[in-house]
């Protein structure tokens, strides 16, 4: 079978993974000549299932539970499973009992315990929430890895078109569908990436807080990310002043060392969702398009490629079946 994936953020290349360890000549085309500009690029990484049941139909949780393993698989090395913790300020101790009421997986952490797990959080939170079973990566590393990763495995990577001698094709293009799909909005993403020689973080963190929960994911060399605000808006224009001070107020709120921080970038994303903020795989004749993944792409593209790919291959067969009945 030859395929066409037309989309090289996360939903593209995990579909072409897919389909290409099943056996098929994957050809996956972008219009990009890099991947620095696809909502993907500015995810957080973390593939936590069971803290974003808080907000979530429990199908997020389902499909994302088995995310860490799917990526562990496909890039080794890449996954850090030291679990997600949750906290907040003593004022806001309410919100931290809500998260509680709302997710399971979590063992519920003291002062001391707190201290252990992250040292550089030691005295600042009284109660912290651990999610066990979840995990993180770099979402940058693991795009550039897992395209390398599809070359060795003969994968081709093209730009503009790829003429039209495939069998089917697997649109994984976001919101560039927006314009045929009416009901894809824009939910748009705004990040920050620090740089804290002070600050050492060994899991995500995320606060809670009434106005703006935030999130800090560890990267490499002393950077983090931190976001990400969730605005109703397909903009993609820069990060706006208020985001700005508000992603770093709560960053100084985490540990007051994040004052001294290096912004090393800020950015930008506009994540597809549909209006149940949860993703579609849908077919049309030779078409399958996987779309709607909001802000759960790293933690949901690994089912959504697999359920494209069972679908792909029930297409090829029954073509094949049909061809043998007109011989």
């Amino acid at each position: 079978m030859k395929a066409l994936v037309k989309g090289a953020g996360v939903a593209g290349l995990t579909a072409a993974y897919e389909l290409a360890s099943r056996g098929a000549a994957v050809t996956v085309v972008d219009p990009r000549t890099d991947m620095v500009r696809a909502a993907s690029w500015f995810a957080g990484g973390m593939l936590a299932p069971d803290c974003e049941r808080e907000s979530a139909e429990p199908l997020i949780q389902e499909l994302g539970l088995g995310a860490a393993d799917w990526w562990d698989a496909a890039l080794p090395g890449h996954v850090v499973r030291a679990g997600t913790l949750v906290v907040a300020p003593a004022r806001d101790t309410a919100e931290l009992a809500r998260f509680a009421a709302r997710t399971t997986g979590f063992r519920t952490l003291g002062e001391e315990e707190i201290a252990e797990f992250e040292p550089d959080l030691a005295g600042r939170f009284r109660l912290a929430l651990h999610f066990v079973r979840e995990a993180h990566l770099d979402p940058r590393a693991a795009l550039t890895a897992l395209r390398g990763r599809l070359e060795t495995m003969g994968v081709l990577f093209v730009e503009g078109e790829a003429g039209s001698r495939f069998d089917l094709t697997l649109d994984c293009t976001g919101m560039a569908r927006a314009a045929s799909d009416p009901n894809l909005r824009g939910v748009r993403g705004e990040m920050l990436i620090l740089r804290a020689p002070d600050v050492t973080l060994s899991r995500p963190v995320r606060l809670l807080h009434p106005r703006f929960p935030l999130y800090v994911v560890p990267r490499a060399d002393h950077c983090f990310m931190v976001g990400a605000t969730m605005i109703e808006s397909e903009s993609g224009r820069p990060v706006t002043a208020r985001s700005m001070m508000e992603l770093l107020n709560a960053a100084y709120s985490v540990h007051p060392a994040f004052g001294e921080a290096e912004i090393v970038e800020a950015g930008v994303g506009v994540r597809p969702a549909y209006p149940d903020n949860l993703p579609r795989v849908t077919q049309s004749g030779a078409t399958i398009s996987i779309n709607g993944l909001y802000r759960h792409g790293f933690l949901l593209a690994p089912a959504m490629a697999q359920r494209a790919a069972q679908m792909a291959f029930s297409i090829s067969k029954t073509r094949e079946l049909a061809h043998e009945a007109h011989r």
